[in-house]
């Protein structure tokens, strides 16, 4: 067995995951439809149209389920690569260029036009450099102009990679405790159950005393789910086997979870209704079940016809960093001169995700990627020390 999961570990270290890279991509992708959607609904955003509807809401339900999760998931698998031959100080001042100085960056340069344009729409009346001092005030959103917004997710990985560092190197050393695991989850059944009994379980004990924040600080919820599926997106890329029982089971999940959003749709995400306890229960078993399902099929149909790469992927592969940076702003800068114009939400919509899109991909191409000084406050690798795509790298730049 010792042999076998040094085979494995041998090839990953060595191989790139394309099937990684593609559905890292895709669930970035996703981002800025959902956020643009955040502009129309009827859910709390920064700012919102001037007529918001709940038709655009039933499809980002949908994505909601499960596309942090696979994020988390695949940031997981990517500490896993990221480790590689590192030391642990290596890798500890890798994770410092590649997240902690983009987060700062973002916290002082692309986040505060977000809060100034939604100040505006309260009310105020200050312009932008006047309002740019409360910044530095330090005082923590929605008080004060002191946030990390949509960059909350690199906090939050760079904790995970911090303080989770021991637990993953131990789990990385000790081989017959991932490959017990392993051969434990090769049954599907017990593949579904147990993390959905683990997740249900804990939304019932912290959901109600700890809700979903984005705050760090008190977000034991949140962190309860999130750093469950990092180690779990670790864990899958110890042992061979895990790859297998998805590629060989994903039928089964996507039967499952096809089955289960219908009924989600057509019980609860479509129609208004209180529940008591039992009922929420229940709800919130199928939708975990759904949730989790969805990503048991996404990795394992990826894992079996993305595993290729081409120059799309390359490129992408390094853009998604400074589009996901960039891409909030961007939103929020073009939709806050829509939000009273007498134009039909759908047009708007199309609009903000095209324009979105150009922007993100014109400051992208002819700006970020051609500044080492810029590359290294979004996160990418100056050009000297990139690597070819034949060497070992972390599956993504922000895991």
């Amino acid at each position: 067995m010792e042999t076998k999961f040094n085979q494995f570990h041998s090839t990953c270290i060595n191989a790139r995951r394309y099937d990684l890279d593609w559905l890292r991509v895709i669930a970035f992708g996703i981002l800025i439809f959902f956020h643009v959607g955040m502009f129309f609904n009827h859910w709390g955003w920064h700012i919102k149209n001037n007529t918001v509807t709940h038709a655009v809401e039933w499809p980002m339900r949908f994505t909601s389920q499960w596309r942090m999760s696979l994020l988390f998931m695949i940031s997981g698998a990517g500490v896993y690569f990221g480790l590689g031959n590192r030391t642990p100080g290596a890798f500890l001042k890798e994770r410092f260029v590649r997240i902690f100085v983009p987060l700062v960056f973002g916290m002082f340069v692309i986040v505060p036009p977000q809060i100034f344009l939604e100040r505006l729409t309260q009310g105020q009346s200050y312009d932008y450099w006047d309002f740019y001092k409360t910044v530095f005030q330090f005082m923590p959103y929605p008080k004060g102009s002191f946030s990390w917004h949509h960059l909350w997710y690199l906090v939050y990985i760079l904790c995970y990679s911090l303080l989770g560092l021991p637990l993953l190197l131990f789990l990385r050393r000790r081989s017959g405790i991932t490959s017990g695991i392993a051969a434990f989850f090769a049954n599907p059944w017990a593949l579904i159950i147990v993390p959905v009994l683990w997740h249900v379980g804990g939304s019932f004990v912290l959901s109600e005393h700890f809700p979903t924040t984005h705050n760090l600080v008190t977000d034991w919820n949140e962190h309860f789910h999130d750093f469950t599926l990092f180690v779990t997106g670790f864990v899958i890329c110890t042992q061979s086997r895990f790859w297998e029982t998805l590629q060989k089971y994903r039928r089964i999940m996507l039967g499952i979870w096809i089955t289960l959003t219908i009924a989600l749709y057509a019980f609860y995400w479509t129609v208004d209704q209180d529940m008591n306890v039992s009922q929420w229960l229940v709800y919130d078993l199928i939708k975990t079940t759904n949730a989790w399902c969805i990503l048991l099929s996404i990795f394992g149909y990826g894992y079996t016809y993305l595993q290729f790469t081409n120059p799309l992927l390359k490129y992408a592969n390094e853009a998604v960093y400074p589009f996901y940076i960039l891409h909030q702003t961007v939103i929020i800068c073009l939709a806050y001169p829509l939000i009273n114009e007498p134009v039909h939400w759908f047009v708007k919509f199309i609009y903000l995700c095209m324009a979105t899109f150009v922007l993100c991909l014109g400051l992208y191409h002819f700006v970020i990627r051609r500044s080492n000084f810029l590359r290294v406050l979004f996160g990418m690798k100056a050009i000297k020390q990139r690597k070819s795509d034949t060497e070992v790298a972390p599956i993504s730049s922000i895991s």
